[in-house]
């Protein structure tokens, strides 16, 4: 007796022989036609019971939501839906499903809200819509680590609890150990740390960066990818407290080389599902289609889902200046007409995601990357360029989502880089380490970070991100 995954059952030829099926039901029809899926697969295989021959006890027991085991004949089908069909020699009942608290659940077949789904992020994975981003994002994890091994990095695990602060941002999670209602205190009233766990201030880490350069400066390129966390009290289809990031950093690579190594890594990472996930692309293309077709026509995607992933593993994306996309920004017609929430005024305005995404919906009609940022609204790790003002920062922009990556080179000069820190108040002895990079063998070297589930928006079509993710962790929301 074969014991197959149902994905593999549905591409087999191997008639006639006995088979194993394990799966939950998706649907029971005509007290004959049982619906199964084990989640291989966004398709189900479709089991035929000789319900005259069968205990009535047995066939009540056939509900939505169930967990059975086939054992039968495969067959081909004789039916239009499916090529192959299981004919049911016995049948066991793993796991019952009643049905009246089926439909209290979205188990019941009728169609469900993402947001009743999400109140339910412990079933929703049963549905037909988040096996298929769930499979994606499989996919595409793996995708992940297969670009960079095959181009030699080395995986890197670096500290989700620090104590520094990458972006200089300061929206961070503490850590400690402390007693909240009674932790020990200075003389002046202020929280004495160095009795906590670790002796000092720590939070969960924004990014794997720092410590990713140490490594890079030793190791030649590697890559994390891991949890990051942001205390950002954001609410928005965009943001997330947890989620993922995927941090590459070489040594001896300039600002020209990242963006090279984000383009071909992202191409990659598409063709990648677009070869093994298309089942579930398939039925994400059709799902988003129907999506766009509630939208006002203004606002609807001229391309599909599948024709804008091939898009971008076609294109080559279009590099513009952070000055140039200014000018461009600054004439345009829904500046001019006053049409975006935060108007370009002058150069040296912090980018809003609606500026963005006009330059890469309406003007370029591409993905694209913009360079040379200016200093005083980036990171104070990026490298000073010789005007003094911008900095060889470089952000990748997306259709739908804005900014997808965010990387620079980064700044080698000791010198520059303490005077860089001493403008922004950060503390030299807190990033002692970090320093000494620049002491010992300096040299040029550049990476990017890029926010894995906003990568996975993209390719699902999905519209929120708290979608493409098992279990979101938002403001006010750590349910599961």
């Amino acid at each position: 007796m074969i014991k197959l995954k149902i994905a593999e059952l549905l591409s087999s030829d191997q008639f006639l022989q006995e088979v194993e099926v394990n799966g939950w039901v998706r649907a029971f029809r005509s007290n004959r036609f049982i619906a199964v899926n084990d989640g291989s697969t966004i398709n189900n295989l479709q089991c035929v019971i000789d319900f005259e021959n069968t205990k009535e006890e047995t066939l009540k027991r056939i509900n939505i939501g169930a967990a059975i085991k086939v054992v039968g004949t495969l067959k081909e089908s004789v039916g239009s839906q499916q090529s192959v069909e299981v004919e049911v020699k016995s049948i066991e009942i793993l796991g019952d499903a009643n049905p009246e608290e089926v439909k209290l659940t979205i188990l019941s077949p009728k169609r469900h809200s993402l947001e009743k789904l999400r109140e339910q992020a412990h079933l929703r994975i049963r549905t037909n819509t988040f096996g298929a981003v769930m499979r994606v994002r499989s996919k595409l994890s793996f995708a992940v680590h297969s670009y960079f091994q095959k181009n030699n990095f080395h995986y890197v695990n670096t500290p989700i609890i620090t104590g520094s602060d990458a972006e200089g941002a300061g929206e961070m999670f503490k850590v400690t150990s402390f007693d909240l209602k009674n932790p020990p205190k200075n003389e002046d009233g202020s929280i004495d740390y160095k009795k906590d766990f670790f002796g000092k201030e720590t939070n969960l880490t924004v990014s794997g960066q720092l410590e990713a350069e140490t490594y890079a400066l030793g190791l030649g390129q590697v890559y994390t990818f891991g949890p990051t966390f942001r205390a950002e009290n954001s609410n928005t289809s965009r943001h997330l407290a947890e989620f993922w990031m995927i941090e590459p950093e070489v040594a001896f690579c300039d600002l020209d080389g990242n963006m090279d190594l984000a383009e071909d890594f992202i191409k990659y990472v598409v063709k990648y599902v677009l070869e093994h996930c298309k089942d579930d692309l398939e039925f994400l293309d059709k799902r988003h289609e129907e999506e766009e077709k509630s939208k006002p026509q203004v606002e609807r995607s001229e391309m599909s889902l599948l024709k804008k992933l091939e898009f971008v593993t076609e294109n080559n994306f279009k590099r513009v200046s952070y000055t140039e996309a200014i000018d461009i920004l600054k004439n345009s017609k829904p500046n001019k007409k006053k049409k975006f929430q935060y108007p370009i005024e002058d150069w040296g305005t912090d980018l809003q995601s609606e500026h963005e995404r006009f330059l890469v919906e309406k003007h370029f009609k591409c993905p694209v990357i913009l360079f040379d940022y200016p200093a005083n609204i980036k990171a104070f790790y990026m490298r000073l360029n010789e005007d003094g003002k911008t900095v060889r920062a470089m952000d990748i922009l997306f259709p739908g989502i804005g900014e997808i990556v965010g990387g620079s080179q980064r700044e080698e000069r000791l010198d520059v880089l303490k005077e860089k820190m001493k403008a922004l108040d950060i503390d030299e002895e807190e990033l002692w380490w970090y320093l000494d990079t620049r002491k010992f063998g300096t040299c040029v070297h550049s990476g990017f970070g890029l926010g894995f589930e906003r990568l996975v928006l993209f390719v699902t079509g999905m519209t929120n991100i708290r979608d493409v993710i098992p279990f979101p962790r938002t403001p006010q929301n750590a349910e599961f």
